[in-house]
């Protein structure tokens, strides 16, 4: 099978894993890994290789049904899938989607229309092994509020996300994002403040090792004043592995009084992997607050030594610290249940990797 993939020639593909995403669409079936959702109320969507399983779903407000394609250059492929519209001054329960894969490729589209003053939360969670393949786009109305958490915890394969928002006067969006199972990851975002004083968080762990690569590419885009961003992204890369940030931050000339901050840090717990960072500001506007941080580092050896000097064994040791490295990126999720969800699944990875 031939994939029409991007080219690494193209600045905004240049880490990307095009042949990780190819072997990933040609893996052959596997035996469905069990999912399994949090404890939550609210709308449970279970995909399989990327059709809704009716049975063990139970829909409340999302629809399922045909949704138009985008000009993405892999979110294109996605054009059926689930949607989530809310009315003035709603509030919905949270909605659970999880995607198992079985091999091959599977294309999923969503999209979240949030109107004035209403609020939201949606959890997503990867199994299984394939490409999986996701194209969501957001539209957030005055004072619209969204929590959005992805956990990737696919045993192989690859996982591609495309996010696209737009948030209107006073919206607020808070994303976070995790890759803590052995399948390539990327993740695209272009974040839009279109309307005054909007207020984006996006960011999240990758963590990669053996052979992987993982990536993200975002870019937020202020058009009005008075807004913020903060993009909080942690990296860590074991064995010969790639992680790779990319984060971009764009003011427009009218929008004044921005607040916009990057923080990339990468943390090598061997010399043979590879972290790349990529922070990058565009500013056309005069009275803003605009920072960013880009870091690579490895584990502190004194705060090594003097840990297992107490007698905490060296694996423990160098995972207690791996985890406080990424706590921050996912202590920002609100809801205790899928914080705690999200900690254990960065913990197993760390159990596992050293």
């Amino acid at each position: 099978m031939t994939l029409d993939l991007p080219s690494n020639r193209e600045e905004a593909w240049r880490w990307a894993d095009l042949g990780g995403i190819a072997a990933a669409a040609a893996l052959t079936p596997i035996t469905r890994p069990q999912a399994q959702f949090l404890d939550l109320p609210g709308a449970k969507l279970l995909f399989v290789d990327g059709v809704l399983d009716d049975a063990a779903s139970d829909l409340h407000r999302v629809r399922v049904g045909d949704l138009a394609p985008g000009a993405h250059a892999l979110g294109k492929r996605a054009t059926r899938g689930w949607s989530l519209h809310l009315d003035a001054q709603a509030v919905a329960h949270p909605v659970q989607v999880v995607h198992v894969a079985t091999g091959g490729d599977n294309h999923v589209a969503a999209e979240i229309v949030l109107d004035t003053d209403t609020s939201a939360q949606v959890v997503e969670t990867f199994v299984g092994a394939g490409w999986s393949n996701r194209n969501t786009r957001i539209r957030l109305g005055k004072a619209a509020r969204l929590m959005r958490a992805v956990r990737m915890t696919q045993g192989a394969g690859f996982v591609t996300l495309r996010d696209e928002a737009e948030l209107g006067e006073g919206a607020s969006l808070i994303g976070t994002m995790l890759a803590a199972g052995d399948q390539g990851v990327r993740i695209d975002a272009a974040i839009t403040l279109a309307g005054e004083g909007g207020y984006a968080e996006y960011g999240g762990a990758l963590l990669t090792r053996d052979r992987l690569k993982q990536e993200c590419a975002v870019r937020v885009r202020h058009a009005e004043p008075n807004g913020q961003s903060h993009q909080l992204w942690r990296a860590v890369a074991a064995d010969q592995s790639q992680a790779s940030l990319a984060a971009a931050v764009e003011v427009a000339r009218h929008a004044q009084k921005t607040d916009g901050e990057q923080s990339l840090r990468g943390l090598l717990l061997h010399r043979t992997a590879t972290v790349n960072l990529k922070p990058e500001l565009e500013i056309f506007a005069d009275d803003v607050k605009c920072a960013h941080g880009a870091t690579v580092g490895e584990l502190d050896a004194r705060a090594l030594f003097y840990m297992e000097s107490r007698g905490i064994p060296a694996p423990r040791a160098k995972a207690l610290l791996t985890r406080a490295f990424v706590a921050d990126a996912l202590d920002r999720i609100g809801d205790e249940t899928v914080r705690d969800a999200f900690a254990a699944d960065a913990d197993a990875w760390l159990e596992s990797a050293l």
